[in-house]
């Protein structure tokens, strides 16, 4: 099975959101593209997908939200994170995300209680940390490979992209030597972006020597599930002294989503309106 993802646009959405610097935008957009692939991979139409990465660097914690029809949101807890570059010019998301730390993975479809994994970060480069996920926790071998090409004058993306390549039961070892031969032969993700490839292009090239049947295209984008709604429903739960006290010194409670920056303001009054709902549900 071989899925992959163009998500250059996501990842400039991300970049401008929370105004990233090049490694907080690569190592925020290879996260993302991985979220987009993961969740892709639910079958339930209302699954969702959690990933975190919680490393030692600068970064702090990266998070991602995705859902199954590949449509991601997230954001980085340091932003601002100053970048280190590798002697060949590209960007060390390792020295940023740190290589002591973890991945965690929730799988929520709705229904029942989540699945909830966790494993060590391996490198903190991401992709070879979904990779050992894959093997460790869910014992399916996989190959993830995620790029992010930022342009190095403006820090604005040009390109983001990842694929995700997982064996089958009852693959045999043919079938094993000549998908890692292809491998060994495969671009970069953004290299071959770069080159005009599509995502099916690109799977072909994975696949190469193997009948390709595609089962499923989509767009995908950067969607915020945030809502007026929601926090009313949250802040319905809180009891009436803490709502009470949510207001500031100018008698407002503002509420900023992490996830696309919006601004939700709420004055006394609309606490007041909560309270009394609740008190008329009850």
């Amino acid at each position: 099975m071989a899925a992959a993802v163009d998500a250059s646009d996501i990842v400039f959405t991300a970049q401008r959101l929370h105004n990233t610097t090049p490694v907080a935008t690569a190592a925020l957009g290879r996260l993302l593209c991985a979220g987009s692939l993961m969740g892709a991979n639910l079958k339930q139409s209302k699954a969702t997908i959690n990933l975190s990465v919680k490393g030692d660097g600068p970064l702090g914690s990266v998070f991602v939200v995705g859902d199954s029809d590949g449509n991601v949101r997230g954001y980085v807890t340091n932003p601002d994170c100053a970048t280190e570059y590798y002697n060949n010019g590209k960007i060390n998301v390792a020295a940023g995300v740190g290589r002591s730390g973890t991945l965690g993975v929730i799988r929520d479809y709705g229904q029942g209680e989540p699945y909830v994994g966790q494993v060590p970060l391996v490198s903190g480069e991401i992709a070879e940390d979904i990779t050992n996920y894959y093997a460790t926790s869910e014992q399916i071998p996989t190959v993830c490979g995620l790029g992010v090409l930022v342009d190095k004058e403006d820090a604005s993306v040009l390109l983001a992209g990842g694929f995700l390549i997982q064996l089958l039961p009852g693959a045999d070892d043919s079938t094993i030597d000549k998908i890692e031969e292809n491998l060994s032969k495969l671009e970069p993700v953004t290299t071959m972006l770069a080159k005009g490839l599509s995502i099916i292009d690109i799977c072909k090239q994975a696949l190469d020597g193997f009948e390709v049947e595609v089962l499923d295209e989509s767009p995908i984008n950067y969607v915020c599930s945030c809502s007026r709604e929601k926090l009313d429903n949250y802040f319905a739960g809180l009891p009436e002294g803490e709502l009470r006290g949510l207001p500031d010194e100018s008698g407002v409670c503002r509420v900023n989503c992490q996830f696309c920056k919006k601004t939700y303001d709420f004055t006394a009054d609309d606490i007041e309106s909560i309270i009394k709902k609740r008190g008329k549900k009850s």
